[in-house]
């Protein structure tokens, strides 16, 4: 049984440790090492790396820089974490490697072979975000130009069109059987950070009776990349109309469509740096503001997350602990 201190437990700081579910695992990020954790049938595999930090003062560090260099970092590690993740999972969970993947390796040898495959799973996974949230919206929501003369309604319809897309997304992921225990490890690693800074001791008992759904995780973040990129295309496209109002008469055209796609397309960076700030600011404030703006992203976790069994606590908590800064305190939002 769950003690009573744990059964009323609530937040007590806000930590910049967060983390990824992977093939029978999770991988943390705290704020210098990462982990890896998977569950094998000898137990749990638990490894360790220093996180490469961009240097004091660089450019990286800027607010708006810093999220867009945070963002892709965030897809490469992620990425890496996964291919390792798969390499570590039980036998029978192994794939035989495909002809093409054989042939890969022996022209490039084993280290080039999986940076090679890195490099094309994260330009895969990008390039897919971008086609299936951002580009197909903007050509569906191209066709209404010709009844909507207003740039903000034409946003407003790509917006909305993107949201259903996302969710249908979402929704399908959750059903698959594959992806059922990937989100329940989701809900393990958000169980076991609500646990750790409620300053609960990490125990099973202690990280089961917390909710699953939490306000910093990346589904919120994603959509708010939507909400934003509503009023980002919406303002930046106005400004470049009325720089340019030759493009008024072009409304309609193929050629209009696809000048306004290329030049969002283009804005795709400033959307994620403004996201990652306002993301900060919810992260560092809990008023009415901050929960609006959250609960979208807390509405999603319920088909993102599933609830955890303790097996999957346990690898939660490992990974946890071993991303723990050695001077407490180090990991506040």
């Amino acid at each position: 049984m769950a003690s009573k201190e744990a059964q009323q437990c609530c937040e007590k700081f806000k930590t910049m440790i967060g983390g990824q579910a992977l093939i029978e695992g999770i991988m943390m990020r705290g704020p210098q090492k990462d982990a890896i954790v998977i569950r094998g049938k000898e137990g749990l595999t638990v490894e360790v790396s220093d996180r490469k930090l961009p240097p004091k003062g660089s450019f990286k560090s800027w607010p708006f820089f810093r999220g867009v260099f945070n963002f892709f970092d965030a897809q490469v590690t992620g990425v890496k974490a996964l291919m390792r993740s798969a390499d570590l999972a039980p036998e029978e969970m192994h794939e035989e490697p495909s002809k093409f993947d054989k042939w890969l390796e022996k022209k490039l040898g084993n280290e080039k072979f999986q940076q090679a495959i890195l490099w094309i799973a994260v330009a895969m996974g990008l390039g897919l975000s971008i086609l299936l949230f951002f580009l197909l919206p903007m050509v569906i929501g191209g066709f209404f130009d010709k009844w909507l003369t207003s740039t903000v309604a034409v946003n407003l319809v790509e917006g909305l069109i993107r949201m259903i897309i996302f969710m249908i997304y979402m929704f399908l992921m959750s059903r698959m059987q594959e992806m059922k225990r990937v989100f329940a490890y989701h809900g393990a690693e958000h169980k076991t950070i609500r646990c750790y800074e409620a300053g609960l001791p990490l125990t099973v008992d202690n990280v089961r009776i917390q909710t699953r759904l939490h306000p910093r995780c990346g589904t919120s973040f994603l959509l708010v990349v939507m909400i934003i990129s509503i009023l980002v295309f919406s303002v930046a496209s106005s400004g470049l109309l009325a720089i340019f109002p030759g493009l008024e008469g072009m409304r309609g055209s193929f050629a209009y469509r696809m000048i306004m796609i290329a030049f969002k397309l283009l804005l795709l960076p400033v959307v994620v740096g403004i996201t990652y700030e306002i993301n900060r600011f919810c992260g560092r404030h809990d008023n009415t503001f901050t929960r609006i703006l959250s609960a979208p992203g807390m509405w999603m976790q319920h088909f993102t997350t599933n609830e955890p069994d303790d097996s999957m606590m346990e690898v939660a908590i490992a990974a946890v602990q071993a991303v723990l800064p050695e001077v407490e305190g180090t990991d506040r939002w």
